[in-house]
């Protein structure tokens, strides 16, 4: 007899699997894929190249256009250096909160579309549901792309794209661009009493992150306070530095990640360009007049599009309808959204939970919050038979 979850059922099965983005999801996605077959649902996978990943799609209902995809990321951030109250991939509930790793971000989303999955086959839908689980999308929605491009090419044109990020149940319908990269400086070294005969590739590093910050607060000072979103201009910023050997050395090498995150209307790809073209005019000509070799390369990790609003966007329609939210709602975090939109799909991000919770220690997700999406799933599966 094929197994029945109740949604927190599901969630805690899912998040028992640690699929942390520097590891494997196929364990995650081989229970998937056993599931989905009890209910004589088909399940297609899409591997990442070394094969240790795979993005999942499937169909439950009748292979035939207007059907909705539901789309969630399966892999969550490390628990690494955080202070947890109980295991971080054991479900517990405490005062109607269910603590565990991606409760929030976001295998929520995902547990109460699979728990639906007996209610869906048995409704008789006239129109099918489309699961879409992809890998890595927490390191750059890497994943997600390949999947789209099988999904546009093999599925009967859905009408709609769920993505379930955390959003309170709110229809959010934009979410700024995000570019992500590496800078890599090589300078000359010497000994630090010599450091006019050398370049330090710390000291270029530093001139170039405080570049970058003098673009963040230009674009402060400019920012639109009508701008819905939060903060409401585009963002530049360095997370992580390393470079040098020893305090009397002058620094050989040097690397720093940036990410550039772009309100509606504006591409972190200007931005990178802007910033390449500065390296490439004010620092490597004077770097080279006293190290030929030295230099600086950029290397990019990742490009989410944004999500824009759709005039009379069915996705949007249909999210409304089953919510009652009709309140204008933006995000400052990426999502595969703006992957699906980019090949022509209807998208919206809406899903249970908040992000005040992602990515941190004893992430939770409220019972209410999981009953909302259950709702927010009895009401779409409804409108499907019709």
């Amino acid at each position: 007899m094929a197994q029945v979850y109740s949604s927190q059922e599901m969630l805690a099965k899912l998040v028992s699997f640690p699929t942390v983005s520097r590891d494997s999801n196929l364990e995650l996605i081989d229970f998937i894929r056993d599931y989905l077959g009890e209910y004589g649902v088909e399940s297609r996978l899409v591997p990442n190249e070394d094969g240790r990943k795979a993005n999942l799609y499937a169909t439950v209902g009748p292979a035939t256009e207007g059907g909705v995809v539901l789309s969630g990321h399966t892999d969550v951030v490390p628990v690494d250096g955080q202070d947890w109250t109980s295991d971080p991939f054991t479900v517990q509930e405490r005062g109607g909160l269910l603590y565990g790793r991606g409760t929030a971000d976001m295998k929520a989303f995902s547990a109460i579309g699979l728990a639906h999955v007996p209610q869906m086959v048995k409704a008789g839908m006239k129109k099918p549901i489309h699961f879409a689980l992809s890998y890595d999308e927490e390191v750059g929605c890497l994943g997600a792309p390949s999947m789209i491009r099988e999904i546009a090419a093999n599925v009967p044109r859905p009408r709609a794209v769920f993505v379930g990020e955390p959003t309170m149940m709110k229809v959010v319908t934009g979410h700024k661009g995000i570019i992500g990269f590496t800078t890599h400086v090589t300078g000359h070294s010497v000994h630090s009493c010599q450091i006019d005969r050398g370049v330090s590739a710390v000291h270029v590093a530093a001139r170039l992150i405080t570049y970058l910050d003098d673009m963040l607060e230009e674009n402060m000072r400019r920012a639109d306070p009508e701008n819905p979103f939060d903060p409401p201009f585009t963002t530049l910023h360095c997370g992580t530095v390393e470079g040098g050997t020893a305090h009397n050395i002058v620094a050989k090498e040097c690397y720093f990640r940036t990410d550039i995150r772009a309100v509606a209307g504006e591409d972190p790809r200007d931005y990178y360009d802007r910033y390449q073209a500065y390296i490439e005019n004010e620092i490597v000509p004077k770097m080279r007049k006293v190290a030929p070799e030295a230099g600086v390369r950029l290397n990019p990790i990742s490009y989410v599009p944004g999500l824009k609003p759709e005039p009379q966007g069915e996705a949007e329609r249909i999210a409304r309808g089953l919510t009652g939210d009709n309140g204008t709602n933006v995000v400052s975090y990426g999502t595969e959204a703006g992957q699906f939109q980019d090949v022509g799909f209807s998208v919206v991000v809406c899903g249970p939970g908040s992000i005040d919770q992602a990515h941190q220690p004893d992430e939770f997700i409220s019972v209410d919050q999981m009953r909302a999406g259950d709702a927010f799933l009895d009401g779409l599966i409804e409108d499907l038979r019709h």
